[in-house]
């Protein structure tokens, strides 16, 4: 009988964002996987957990799905955690669940921390509908990915870190437009939680002034849309109207 994928969201923060049923489930399961031992193992500790952990990152998860997999057709249960937030959101995760669905295992994701919503909402811009684009490349592509998001309607999401933002911030500032208005928001949950609206020109002279730390979320409002013009559908007819009567 096969066995079972959980994956395990974990705090981005806050210990005490941790769910007692992810607890309750790492201390269940045979074998945790997780992106860095040393960072989780700390998580684990502290809750008491002393179940098996074994590395699962993006430098070994390749080579690391096919054993995995074949325990897990063998009927070993296992957790899947990262080093925060839900795994497969700009972390490992994403191959492994894709070759368990693939291989007809069931995989079952436990709701949990993730620091894009929390930033998103945060932002004030508007989030019943955004795209979600975490880590931009940082050299081939990203200018061409940029150049994609110009002329997005909906409000976008981005991962970043401290010592990249302000760079990025300016290609935004850019590409989009200094007016654009944003959000940036830093150490989620964590003593110093941060968020800065404003623009995106706004936000380069305050990052300027002040060197950022902390993990960061970005959050950009989409390209405004010009209203529909109003269309008269009665137009052509009075077009031909009137060059009937000139006729006359």
């Amino acid at each position: 009988m096969a066995g079972k994928l959980y994956i395990v969201p974990t705090p981005v923060g806050n210990l005490n964002d941790m769910t007692p049923r992810a607890v309750e489930v790492l201390k269940d399961v045979d074998t945790i996987l997780a992106e860095d031992t040393r960072t989780s193992g700390v998580l684990l500790k502290h809750f008491g957990i002393a179940t098996p952990m074994r590395s699962h990152h993006k430098f070994n998860e390749h080579e690391a799905v096919a054993a995995v997999v074949g325990q897990l057709q063998g009927g070993a249960v296992m957790a899947l955690i990262s080093d925060a937030g839900t795994p497969g959101i700009s972390d490992p995760g994403f191959l492994l669940s894709r070759e368990c669905r693939r291989q007809g295992i069931e995989v079952e994701t436990l709701p949990g921390a993730t620091a894009f919503v929390p930033a998103l909402v945060n932002s004030g811009l508007p989030c019943d509908r955004f795209v979600f684009e975490g880590f931009l490349p940082q050299k081939k592509g990203r200018a061409t990915r940029l150049a994609e998001l110009k002329d997005q309607p909906l409000t976008m999401v981005f991962y970043e870190s401290p010592v990249r933002l302000l760079k990025t911030l300016q290609q935004f500032a850019d590409v989009f437009g200094a007016e654009r208005e944003a959000s940036v928001v830093r150490e989620i949950s964590k003593l110093h939680n941060t968020t800065h609206n404003g623009t995106l020109g706004e936000l380069v002279e305050h990052f300027t002034a002040n060197a950022p730390r902390g993990e960061i979320v970005i959050v950009v409002a989409g390209c405004p849309q010009q209203a529909n013009a109003k269309v008269d559908k009665y137009a052509a007819f009075k077009q031909k109207n009137s060059k009937v009567k000139q006729e006359e």
